[in-house]
């Protein structure tokens, strides 16, 4: 699964790179240098080139280069709008993903809800993110950007005498923009990863 993985990233940038926009720098947006494109992505630094993509000096030969790689192939002029945020379940064509969402999003952060919410600062401080709007309920929330222009709201309840812990992950108004539906559920999951990474000082899978 791997080689077919590194076949579409490079299927990818081959895509990019034989009819580059002239605009990519904006629209990603990201610092150009010849055929680099450098910005933040999932937390690290990332850089399109066009024998590779690259989070610090790793190269990114599974999903998340298959992330990267779609979004530069959906950079657009527009800017990010971040409300109303939308539930993943309420974008087009989302249906056949909803599920893998819930488990691999949503589900896999509520054992660590505590853990989330005392490390919340350094997860917004290392995903460049900041806290939620105040139209944004729960017992605490957050914006995060796993890419320039695809931020995820992340909704906390802790648990009491009453209802158990939950999390809610909602998406930025305009984000199925930037990237297809079934790689837009893909952020979502990548980016719960890199939060439990996060507070368990763990590598980033």
């Amino acid at each position: 699964m791997s080689d077919n993985y590194a076949k579409i990233v490079k299927d990818n940038l081959v895509r990019l790179y034989r009819n580059l926009p002239e605009d990519l720098e904006r629209a990603l947006p990201a610092d150009q240098s010849g055929g680099r494109f450098v910005f933040e992505a999932f937390g690290e630094r990332c850089e399109i080139q066009p024998d590779g993509i690259f989070l610090g000096d790793v190269p990114q030969t599974e999903v998340i280069g298959i992330l990267i790689s779609l979004y530069a192939l959906h950079a657009r002029a527009e800017s990010i709008m971040l409300e109303p945020f939308k539930a993943f379940k309420d974008l087009p064509n989302s249906m056949p993903y909803a599920g893998a969402f819930v488990t691999h999003t949503q589900q896999i952060l509520v054992p660590y809800v505590e853990s989330i919410i005392k490390a919340g600062n350094r997860i917004m401080e290392q995903l460049r993110g900041q806290k939620a709007p105040a139209s944004v309920e729960g017992d605490y929330s957050f914006v995060v950007y796993p890419l320039p222009k695809i931020a995820l709201c992340y909704i906390f309840y802790e648990a009491d005498d009453d209802f158990p812990a939950s999390v809610t992950c909602l998406y930025s108004n305009n984000a199925l923009l930037f990237s297809p539906i079934d790689a837009l559920a893909d952020v979502g999951e990548y980016t719960s990863k890199k939060i439990l990474a996060l507070i368990s000082h763990e590598e980033f899978i």
